[in-house]
């Protein structure tokens, strides 16, 4: 149904059906509620009556005195109202004339005559009737001034408004001119301006003339503040349009221009295409301002001019940055713990990691990337677990070498004066990933490099640190990228080369190397698989029982990853995969007879036999980048006068460490046998084999103490214990890193006994315990506990069977 509401007086259907004449005003009337208006005496004006009981109200209306009660609804949103949903006090209005529309609607012209308030209503089925008594005016003899001043306002404020909207007030404030009574000037004005339903019925409910003149002034007064900002608004927009009237001509005139000049049509259509792009590639307000800019003196410039080229690849590396997409994560915790387990053996302090990762990240979806760093030798797996992640997360990843980087631009691009410049490698992995978010790998941070053209690890400084890389800036592209949703993870092989303010950024995860064990595992479920669909062979064409790689890792390797590992096996495999591609038949057995053949003479001997050391020779442990390894240190006594030469590329800690460990053999002489006059008798000469690679690290005092003491004592130590630990000059044994990979290196040797620090004891947590089972671990809280141990033979090895030995030295 339809609603009741106010329509152009102008409409020519509305001449039809003229009415009678203006009768007396009855005493009770149909009642004709209207949603949206108020109707003021002397107002003429259409109304459209849809409503069923609306129409019958005009029907009994037109049947009896064509009076009716014009009432406002409270709520023009009730459809049927009721009573109490309209207001008490209306406008009697006469019918002048009624037209039927083909739709069963009516439209009335109805003109109000006087005010009335309801003293009744009254329900019937088909309509609403009201009894009603009249709002009589005050009679006005002669004005006040108070009067006089209210009217001459209401005209003025009306005229200003007509003026401020346009209007000549000529005509209508001729007809406002010559009304003289306050009333009938209030209710005309009121009748023509645009108030809420609230507003006008309480001008319209006033019944002193003086009140309602005062209503209609205030409501004046807001209007032609309305009417003064429209018009300033049109004013502004008029200007604003005049403008780009003339941008247009402008325009225009330039394009004719460069007709002229023979510059091609298609460079306004590749502009147009590029201001498309940018408006599509959700850039940030600051960013498009500044690309609007480049945009704007880009169209100014000859197409084939240089900075043009410069200008427009700028503008098209802001459209290919993925400014808003970001890939959704995948926080299906135990789908990304399978994933990690298919594709890596072990490491189960790196996957709860992960797994911590994305279970905080289905919490709170807005934490920041955490930077994880990965620290381990060559081949463990640290690149590849990194692709797991991306996986494991349904990120978009990207890899990036940082080994030998020395150009601070590398990370944060080239200025664009520069002719070849470009962004930096970090912007270049966003864009290559084509999100906001992808997992990118910062491959061998630690063999980053400086010189004269600047420090790329200070660079990466706001890269890795999630407070900065908010509103990371390139300089190529000069705009702040956000790179807080990336996930980096970095690798190194060592720690000491990182800057401790980068290494701070960072989360740190050791990676250590691999057992025999594990390496045999991993190579039956990875390695052989992988070397086998490589090289064009099955799984079951070759059959590699334990025991043949067993001999592969020692004989062939001498690593703590894989790699090596996985060469050897692609060997055996390619000249199988030769065998077969001859015509033989398979499957292959390869036995430990036929490795020989495949790989050649072994690499590596096995050194069991060496156990008898001579005096002056001790066996140390020492971490590298690519694993444990086995110090031969080797001291020796002639005659002197108590000068100390070191040789085998020995850095400055170790240097240090044998210096004190002289000054702890000269202080404990005697206690040790040792002729308290040796310094004023011999000279001391200390080497440390392999002499072309140098060696550091606070890791071989109490082996180069062992080695003195034997030497000077002409004791030998035994052949069958390595020692690791740093000392003091007190004589305490300090606590090194590495413990897990100088066991594997001593287990690797066939030695039965190993020496650390009391402190690193908590460490062989790390280690699995079928390798703890096969070596006596004795834990040194001072120098003194050694010697019972390497000048006298240590106590037999335990069963394979018997728990991991773990024996306390005699005080």
């Amino acid at each position: 149904m339809s609603q009741d509401h106010p329509i152009t007086t102008n409409d020519p259907d509305l001449s039809e059906q003229p009415l009678g004449g203006l009768q007396e005003v009855p005493q009770e009337m149909p009642v004709l509620p209207v949603r949206d208006i108020v109707i003021f005496t002397y107002m003429i004006l259409p109304l459209f009556v849809g409503r069923d009981k609306s129409v019958a109200a005009v029907n009994e209306a037109l049947n009896t005195h064509r009076y009716l009660l014009v009432i406002s609804q409270r709520d023009e949103q009730v459809d049927d109202p009721a009573p109490e949903d309209l207001y008490t006090v209306g406008t009697v209005c006469q019918i002048m004339r009624m037209l039927k529309m083909p739709d069963g609607r009516l439209k009335v012209l109805v003109q109000g005559v006087t005010r009335a308030t309801v003293e009744e209503f009254r329900q019937s089925e088909t309509f609403t009737s009201a009894r009603i008594s009249l709002l009589e005016e005050p009679d006005i003899k002669e004005l006040s001034l108070e009067h006089v001043a209210l009217m001459r306002a209401a005209r003025e404020q009306s005229e200003k408004i007509l003026s401020l909207r346009g209007i000549a007030p000529g005509d209508i404030m001729g007809v406002l001119n010559s009304v003289n009574e306050p009333g009938r000037l209030a209710d005309l004005v009121a009748s023509n301006l645009r108030m809420k339903v609230d507003e006008a019925q309480q001008i319209l409910e006033a019944r002193d003339p003086l009140d309602r003149l005062h209503l209609v002034n205030t409501q004046l007064a807001r209007e032609l503040e309305l009417a003064a900002m429209q018009a300033k608004i049109q004013t502004s927009a008029r200007e604003g349009m005049d403008k780009a009237q003339k941008d247009y001509f402008l325009r225009e005139q330039l394009k004719a221009i460069r007709k002229e000049l023979g510059e091609m049509e298609g460079e306004n259509e590749e502009l147009e295409e590029l201001a498309r792009a940018l408006d599509k590639a959700g850039l940030p307000k600051e960013v498009k301002a500044e690309a609007e800019k480049q945009l704007k003196r880009l169209s100014a410039m000859h197409s084939e001019s240089s900075e043009a080229s410069v200008i427009r690849t700028y503008l098209e590396w802001l459209v290919e940055l993925p400014w808003k997409k970001q890939s959704r994560d995948r926080l299906d915790i135990k789908e990304a713990k399978r994933i990690l387990n298919e594709d890596h053996f072990g490491l189960d302090k790196v996957k709860d990691r992960i797994l911590e990762y994305l279970s905080v990240r289905k919490l709170n979806p807005k934490m920041k990337g955490p930077i994880l760093c990965f620290v381990g030798p060559p081949g463990v797996g640290k690149t590849s677990l990194g692709r797991s992640i991306a996986r494991s997360l349904g990120r978009q990843f990207h890899r990036m070498s940082l080994g030998g980087m020395r150009d601070e631009a590398e990370i944060r691009g080239h200025r664009r004066t520069y002719i070849g410049a470009m962004p930096g490698r970090i912007i270049q992995a966003i864009k290559q990933a084509k999100t906001k978010n992808p997992v990118i790998m910062l491959d061998e941070i630690d063999k980053v490099g400086t010189d004269f053209r600047g420090d790329p690890s200070s660079a990466l400084l706001e890269v890795l640190d999630p407070e900065q890389n908010f509103s990371f800036q390139d300089h190529y592209l000069n705009v702040p990228f956000d790179l807080s949703k990336v996930m980096f993870i970095c690798t190194a092989n060592q720690l000491d080369t990182i800057p401790s303010a980068l290494m701070d950024r960072m989360e740190i995860i050791r990676i250590p190397g691999y057992t025999m064990q594990e390496k045999i595992k991993i190579a039956r479920k990875y390695l052989i698989p992988r070397q086998a669909k490589e090289n064009g062979l099955g799984v079951k064409d070759v059959e590699m029982s334990d025991s043949v790689l067993q001999q592969v890792v020692k004989e062939y390797t001498r690593e703590a990853g894989l790699r090596n590992l996985e060469r050897e096996v692609g060997a055996v495999f390619r000249k199988l995969a030769r065998k077969k591609a001859e015509g033989e038949g398979g499957p292959f057995k390869v036995t430990s007879q036929s490795v020989r053949k495949l790989l050649g003479i072994p690499r590596y001997t096995d050194e069991k036999a060496e156990t008898d050391l001579p005096p002056g020779v001790s066996l140390g442990l020492a971490w590298t980048p690519y694993g444990g390894e086995i110090l031969h240190i080797e001291a020796t006594t002639m005659a002197g006068k108590g000068k100390l030469t070191l040789t085998g590329q020995l850095g400055e800690v170790m240097k240090e460490s044998a210096q004190a460990a002289l000054s702890y053999a000269r202080g404990h002489a005697r206690e040790l046998g040792i002729d308290p006059e040796f310094p004023d008798k011999v000279d001391i000469h200390i080497h440390v084999p392999a002499g072309a690679t140098p060696k550091d690290g606070p890791s071989a005092g109490i082996a180069l103490v062992g080695a003195l003491v034997s030497a000077l004592s002409n004791r030998p130590l035994n052949g069958n214990m390595a020692m690791t630990g740093e000392i003091t000059l007190r004589g305490r044994v300090l606590p090194v890193g590495g413990i897990k990979e100088k066991i594997l290196a001593a287990v690797a040797q066939g030695l039965g006994h190993v020496a650390i620090p009391k402190e690193n004891v908590k460490d062989l947590e790390d280690i699995p315990a079928e390798l703890r089972r096969k070596i006596t671990v004795h834990p040194l809280e001072r120098i003194g506990d050694v010697w019972p141990l390497a000048l006298t033979e240590p106590p037999a090895a335990p069963a394979p069977e018997q728990a991991p030995a773990l024996e306390q030295s005699p005080a």
